[in-house]
């Protein structure tokens, strides 16, 4: 009963905070959802538990190409790689998920800490600057 209302609390509280979070935020959620799903998959890997597996790789793939969707390739290298980056966790996830093997796991989880540490550590006036010029609608 308590996991269940744990549950509901959590997904309210994160839907509230998305509801008002600016882009940055978004990313930053999604980076976050992303390593607890992996957490999970690797837990389930652990436990031989085919079926959470299989739903906790679905959802860390989907977390992921909301990353990916997310990305403006306009700007050129950087979300280029990242894209790219991308791409190679989905496919070490399934690498994860056919052979079980918790090292492609402990692979991404590494890759997306280090993203998220980079996404972490922009300053807060570059996020600030980004998002008006989002708002207005043009880039420098």
């Amino acid at each position: 009963m308590y996991r269940k209302n744990i549950k509901a609390y959590t997904t309210q509280n994160l839907q509230s905070e998305l509801a008002v979070a600016d882009p940055y935020r978004v990313i930053q959620l999604l980076m976050q959802g992303c390593l607890e799903r992996l957490a999970q998959t690797r837990g389930a890997i652990e436990r031989r538990d085919f079926e959470g597996k299989s739903q906790s790789v679905s959802k860390t793939m989907a977390i992921i190409n909301g990353l990916q969707d997310s990305l403006d390739l306009s700007y050129g290298k950087v979300p280029e790689d990242l894209f790219a980056l991308y791409d190679y966790m989905k496919a070490r996830m399934m690498d994860a998920s056919r052979d079980m093997d918790i090292a492609a796991i402990d692979e991404v989880m590494t890759l997306m800490l280090t993203v998220k540490s980079g996404w972490d550590a922009i300053p807060v006036e570059e996020r600030d600057k980004a998002i008006a010029q989002q708002k207005a609608g043009r880039t420098e």
